[in-house]
């Protein structure tokens, strides 16, 4: 609710009460405990942008974001090439992104406070990490998935995808089918040129939260033919971690709400790489 709000002033069009009265009355008709998160919350926010008459209220938002997450990029850089161990730097540079969950009330609320937190994000470290179970299983891949989260995030993640590329892998990138909160779209990436890291670039195939239960027909295919699917943010968590999939998935996130903290067992605010195994 905290984010309809938000991104209702974003619009700043006098659709305040008109978006959360939508939201609401959505949550009203959907909510029960067997339905997924992921999906309430799509169709929450389907309803207040349709009250808001506007198709992307973040556009701007992302576009700052990237511009200021591109400020950080090199100290990023410097601070992979330098480790021991460059792809667990990688992955740590990775993740700190994805702080930039605007209007949420759990994370920064403006690129412009990105600045304030890059460096005791790095300092942090990963609490709940598994990278080294990561980078085996990348090891013995042909094909990885990369679903992204947020923009200005994935200024970060285009640095993990070249030391994944560099091992030899096949990386295809993972976007949202249509403009939903400050997440990834096709137009976001081209943008900023990160189409141009990868070896190929899908979407979802729909306006979602994370990755749908039933993706389109290009995501589907890849799906069938990775050999693993790096997940980013809680979004892409609440949406598959439930599910039975067909390869190991890696999710990469801050765990940003009690809920996803539980689930994964670690404290709230806390960085994560947990692998879900293959489950048929």
């Amino acid at each position: 609710m905290k984010r309809v709000l938000f991104q209702s002033r974003l619009v700043d069009n006098g659709t305040d009460f008109a978006a959360m009265q939508a939201a609401m009355r959505t949550y009203v008709a959907l909510m029960r405990p067997d339905i997924n998160s992921a999906e309430i919350a799509t169709e929450v926010h389907r309803q207040a942008y349709a009250a808001m008459g506007c198709a992307d209220p973040y556009r701007q938002m992302k576009i700052d974001a990237d511009a200021e997450a591109l400020k950080y990029v090199p100290a990023a850089e410097e601070f992979i090439n330098s480790a021991d161990d460059s792809f667990r730097a990688a992955v740590r540079v990775s993740i700190i992104g994805n702080i930039m969950d605007f209007g949420s009330g759990i994370a920064i609320d403006s690129p412009n406070d990105f600045g304030k937190v890059f460096l005791s994000l790095l300092a942090e470290g990963v609490g709940f990490d598994q990278t080294d179970e990561l980078h085996r299983i990348v090891t013995s891949s042909t094909t990885v998935l990369y679903a992204f989260d947020n923009c200005g995030e994935s200024q970060f993640d285009r640095l993990l995808i070249r030391r994944i590329r560099a091992m030899g892998k096949r990386v295809v990138g993972v976007v949202r089918g249509a403009p939903i909160l400050n997440d990834v779209t096709r137009e976001d990436a081209c943008r900023i040129g990160l189409d141009r890291e990868l070896d190929g670039l899908v979407d979802t195939g729909t306006f979602a939260i994370g990755i749908p239960p039933r993706p389109g027909p290009a995501l589907t295919a890849e799906l069938g033919r990775a050999d693993v699917l790096i997940a980013k943010g809680m979004a892409n968590y609440e949406s598959l971690s439930d599910l039975d999939l067909p390869l190991p998935v890696a999710y990469l996130m801050r765990c940003k709400c009690l809920p996803v903290s539980k689930s994964v067992g670690v404290p709230l605010g806390t960085n994560a790489v947990r692998i879900k195994p293959a489950t048929y």
